[in-house]
């Protein structure tokens, strides 16, 4: 299908690709580039272009490419715009690279998810000889899926957190509490395992979503008989511990993307709509190849591939030529502040999408990337 549309088109794509091309290449290129293990599509573009995110243009400028995800290590790519040098095929020895690492990205693909609610879900009400945790080979009790037939594979996952809308009077400074973890009830608890390890500001203000983590999997073996109420699954996957409230959702073969076109996003956000929410194993702040959760979703129309330029909002302080350099902060009116420039930290690509929230990976920076700061369009000079 990607290869027939890409004969159609090609000759079209190439003319106004070479001058878009041409317009966004660094000084200094060479003619041509041999990919390398370890490459990105982002990589080989960060070399040579002003902006990485547009990696595509060089795809549109060798129309020999049928797909851009299929460019080994050993292909050759031409970067002389005005004279295309043909792409030699690489040995096709080693897997073919991505516009991203998908190993980077792997876990919050697979085992986590943002959904509007859980409580309607089938959860486990018991586990084989009252055990406190479940494990791989052993069996777990659960509750509403009594018409699912014996072979149904379920997901077995815990609510970890709650996500809100920040308040940007009261954000972000180390020392605020932690993520609103949450037991499976949905109740705040505290000592529990979460993916995000940050500081959440107080103050939050709407509702984005509660996120689930998946543990592990099961499958349905019997629905309830004689004098049981439950249905038995058997877990039947290595993971993490079941417990007893955890829920269940049916197993998607695939619910995710593999490949990422970067673009900017469909439509402008209002300044403060879209933020960094949290970054994954950090206390605030990431820098590249670290993942990161975003304000906006589905509903805002972001989608996998959008690019994100992450910016530091500008801090509000003390005119201290007007005011008096002896004044401390406590007394000083906002009528006596100015507002300072934001100030750019990185790229950030969205690599997977849900109503109200989205993840992100750091794709690029000069500083770190922060909860709390304001993303922009990928071109956005202040």
């Amino acid at each position: 299908m990607f290869k027939p549309i890409r004969a159609v088109v090609a000759a079209a794509l190439f003319t106004v690709a070479t001058y878009g091309l041409a317009a966004e290449m660094r000084g200094d290129h060479p003619d041509t580039y041999v990919v390398k293990r370890g490459d990105t599509l982002w990589d080989i573009a960060g070399r040579f272009l002003q902006k990485p995110w547009l990696w595509p243009e060089i795809w549109q400028a060798n129309p020999q490419i049928a797909n851009p995800h299929l460019i080994y290590p050993g292909d050759v790519i031409s970067l002389a715009y005005l004279n295309r040098v043909a792409v030699d095929p690489g040995p096709r020895e080693e897997a073919p690279i991505n516009a991203i690492p998908l190993a980077e990205i792997e876990p919050f693909l697979k085992n986590l998810r943002v959904v509007d609610s859980f409580e309607e879900l089938p959860y486990v009400v018991g586990l084989e000889e009252d055990r406190l945790r479940g494990a791989d080979g052993q069996v777990a009790y659960v509750k509403g899926v009594e018409s699912a037939p014996a072979g149904t594979r379920y997901a077995i996952v815990r609510p970890t957190a709650e996500y809100t809308t920040l308040d940007p009077e009261r954000c972000c400074e180390i020392g605020n509490r932690r993520p609103r973890d949450l037991d499976f009830r949905g109740r705040g608890i505290a000592g529990v395992e979460t993916m995000w390890n940050h500081a959440l500001p107080p103050g939050g203000g709407d509702f984005l979503g509660f996120e689930l983590m998946q543990h592990t999997v099961g499958t349905i073996t019997r629905g309830p008989s004689g004098q049981s109420d439950v249905s038995t699954l058997l877990i039947d996957e290595p993971g993490r511990e079941v417990r007893v409230g955890d829920r269940l959702i049916p197993v998607e073969p695939q619910p995710y993307d593999l490949q990422f076109i970067p673009h900017p996003p469909a439509q402008q956000m209002a300044y403060g709509q879209a933020k960094v929410l949290a970054v994954a194993d950090s206390v605030i702040s990431g820098g590249p190849r670290d993942v990161v959760a975003l304000s906006v979703g589905r509903l805002d129309g972001v989608d996998n591939g959008t690019v994100f330029s992450s910016w530091r909002v500008g801090s509000l302080t003390p005119d201290r030529v007007m005011v008096g350099a002896d004044r401390s902060e406590d007394t000083v009116g906002r009528g006596s502040e100015v507002r300072l420039p934001d100030e750019f930290a990185g790229h950030i690509m969205v690599f997977r999408t849900f109503d109200r929230v989205s993840y992100g990976l750091v794709m690029d920076g000069i500083r770190p990337v922060q909860v709390g700061q304001e993303l922009k369009h990928p071109d956005a000079e202040s």
